[in-house]
This record gives structure tokens, sequence and C-alpha cells, in this order.
């Protein structure tokens, strides 16, 4: 068995680095804060084609944007139990054509966080692209490292590509691995997709999503809405 070492992973530590020492001269110059901070509040957490958890969930995010450029971290958590939590770091970088390249850090709390080996580690790290063009989108991820806390074992894909018609959308996704039941690459996500805003006061409306969700890999259907706060 590989020894565990106390370190932390390089995307923590340029997360952490970002995040504190971003310029915050350059925001008050300007007048803005380049920080973000919300949650959605959804039925049952679906991701990919699979349902995590048993009940519904909180997901909080925080983030710092710059330009073309974010960091920071999402997060996912059940209301009935502690199952299914999440706690994940990213970067991202968008240009200015539709394509954005990104690297995430998949974390599940209840794991050791400085474990890095490969039998029981606690992180899987994905690259990824994606690329719009009016409603079209397409995204790719790839995990580059073995896993075994996190589930991953490295070599893990996921495809999906979507379009966005004026009132509703569609999702196509495949993947190997972490999304399927055997590991084999395979469709996994078939979804419809829409979202409306709820009017609360003359200024102040909750944007609602919604989603019905077919995984045909492991053959179970899947209803989500959901409240962006």
């Amino acid at each position: 068995m590989k020894r565990r070492f106390p370190r932390m992973s390089l995307l923590t530590i340029l997360v952490a680095n970002m995040l504190l020492l971003s310029p915050v001269t350059s925001a008050q110059e300007e007048g803005t804060s380049p920080f973000s901070a919300g949650a959605d509040l959804v039925s049952s957490y679906v991701w990919r084609g699979t349902r995590f958890g048993t009940g519904p969930a909180i997901q909080p995010y925080v983030e710092m944007s710059k330009g073309n450029f974010s960091v920071g971290s999402w997060g996912s958590y059940c209301f009935t139990t502690n199952e299914a939590a999440e706690a994940d770091l990213y970067l991202s970088y968008a240009f200015g054509f539709g394509l954005s390249l990104g690297l995430t850090d998949y974390y599940f709390p209840g794991l050791d966080y400085f474990d890095f080996t490969d039998s029981t580690g606690a992180h899987s790290l994905e690259i990824s692209a994606g690329y719009t063009s009016g409603g079209l989108s397409l995204d790719a991820g790839y995990i580059i490292n073995e896993a075994g806390g996190a589930g991953s074992s490295g070599g893990d894909l996921y495809f999906e590509a979507g379009y966005a018609f004026a009132s509703f959308g569609i999702v196509l996704g495949a993947g190997n691995g972490w999304y399927t039941a055997d590991g084999k690459f395979s469709i996994c996500n078939i979804g419809i997709t829409t979202s409306r805003e709820i009017r609360i006061t003359d200024t102040f409306t909750l944007p609602l999503n919604g989603a019905v969700i077919l995984n045909p890999d492991t053959g179970q259907f899947h209803v989500v809405v959901g409240i962006s706060l």
C-alpha cells in the first residue's frame, strides 16, 4: 500500500492562491467585485445521467472571475443524509470564439482530503473542453488520475452535445468508467431541459429550471427541478 503524504493537490494550491491573492485594489478602482456566490436548491442531484443521494440538495458556489478567467468552488449537500456530499475546485478560461478549457478537482467529504494515492485517493482530476455556437453546445471531459476513494480509474471519458431552442433544450451524453454500470463506453444521459422565472415582486424573480433525464445504460429515469438563489 502506498503511503499517504499530507500534501495539497496542485489545483487546491492554485485555487487558494487565486482566491486569497486576487487583485482587490483593481476591483475597488472599478467599483465592482470579481467575487460572486450563490446556491441552487434542487429536488435531487443528477449529474451526467446518474443520481447521487436520496433527497433534495443544496448546491452552493463561490467564484472569482476576471476577464475570461474563472476560479472557484462548488458543492452539493443532501438535506436528508450525509451521503453524496461533494466539494469541488475548478479553474476555467473562456476564449472569445466560443471555446472554453477547464480543470476540476472532484472531492467527496468523508474521505481523507490529503489522500492522493491511487488505491484510496480522495481527488479525481478532470480536464475539460467546451464549445458553444448559437444554441449548440459541445463538451468533453477526461479524468487524468486513478483515485480509489473517489471512484475514478483514470481515463474516464465523457462527451455531451446539446442544443438550446427558444423554450427548451436537449442533451445527449455518453461516457465510460465513472458513468456506466460496467465501465464500458455507452450512452448514459438523454435529457430535455427548460427554465422560467417566478416573479416574487416587481423587482425580484427566482430562476426555475427543470429537466427530464433518461439513462439508457442503467435503465433509470429522473425528473429534476431547481431554483437558483
